[in-house]
């Protein structure tokens, strides 16, 4: 029996109906839904980004969705104090699950975030402006020589993490690696990782439903009005799978075809990373989508052993 406090991961890829599952959760246990996705943070894009419906909320309270501005940004170690401090402030009879697709962010909050030490202004200013100038891949080819490792981790055109990471060696004289190397405290929490899998080729054409309804839904003038509140396409906000393409069409720059067929296919590539990401991961287990019953018979024979008793 653990003494450390019970968590729920239920990870996986976009589109794979993690939601789903953590309602199918919320029905059988007082469950606290606390998002780890990245992109659901915005308060701005709630149908793009696929957050959860007012319905779904509901069903069980759910936190760290739809509060950022479109301006701001979410990096992990302030993701990790928000997520660390929601799942202290749920009563101990509610169970906390973590429910979203953006790795690094779980990482971080399951293994511990190295304690980087804060970087001065003048640093991170001057490095975001030369990504401006110069562009991401500018960057990720200077962290391809200074931290080989990380660079695998990230993307050229990742303008975010790849200027994040020249500024912690600028900073600090040690790249990305040599901090995440380093010892951290244990977690007061006791992890179980559930993935849903879908195969891609499956995934593929439920994507394209998926974006069918979300322009059905008022994705278009959803993105209308966030232009209208923030007129920056390099915008963390902007930057994110649909938004960007959603984008694209109200500035008459693609059709409104071209624009679901350009979402679906970087939306597939995203999800194919996610999985690559988590494969990696030795310690989930996994169920395929469509085996609710059983996933959720498991978390219940896994609370039982923790002691946890709702």
């Amino acid at each position: 029996m653990s003494k450390r406090r019970p968590v729920v991961c239920i990870i996986g890829p976009t589109g794979a109906g993690k939601t789903a599952v953590s309602l199918g959760l919320a029905r059988r246990f007082p469950v606290r839904v606390l998002n780890f996705d990245s992109r659901q943070v915005y308060s701005d894009f709630p149908i793009i980004t696929a957050q959860p419906s007012p319905m779904e909320r509901e069903v069980c309270p759910h936190e760290l969705y739809g509060f950022l501005p479109t301006t701001d940004v979410l990096n992990v170690a302030g993701f990790v104090e928000l997520a660390e401090k929601k799942i202290a402030e749920t009563p101990q009879d509610e169970l906390p699950v973590l429910v979203g697709g953006t790795g690094m962010y779980l990482k971080a909050l399951t293994s511990g975030l190295a304690p980087i030490p804060d970087i001065p202004d003048e640093i991170r200013d001057r490095i975001r402006k030369r990504a401006e100038d110069e562009g991401s891949p500018a960057l990720f080819a200077e962290l391809e020589k200074i931290d080989p490792e990380y660079a695998k981790r990230t993307h050229p055109n990742n303008r975010q993490r790849n200027a994040r990471a020249l500024e912690v060696y600028e900073a600090t004289g040690k790249n990305f690696t040599w901090w995440h190397n380093r010892e951290v405290p244990p977690s007061p929490y006791e992890f179980l990782k559930i993935g849903v899998r879908v195969d891609l080729d499956k995934l593929t054409p439920l994507l394209k439903l998926r974006i069918d309804k979300m322009v059905e839904n008022g994705a278009v003038a959803e993105a209308q009005r966030a232009w209208e509140n923030c007129p920056d396409e390099l915008a963390p906000g902007w930057t994110g799978i649909g938004c960007t393409e959603v984008l694209q069409y109200i500035k008459g720059n693609l059709g409104m075809e071209e624009t679901k067929q350009l979402w679906g296919k970087n939306t597939r590539a995203y999800a194919k990373r996610q999985l690559t990401w988590f494969n990696r991961e030795k310690d989930i287990h996994w169920f395929e989508s469509d085996e609710h019953e059983k996933l959720i018979a498991f978390a219940e024979g896994w609370l039982a052993d923790c002691g946890w008793a709702g």
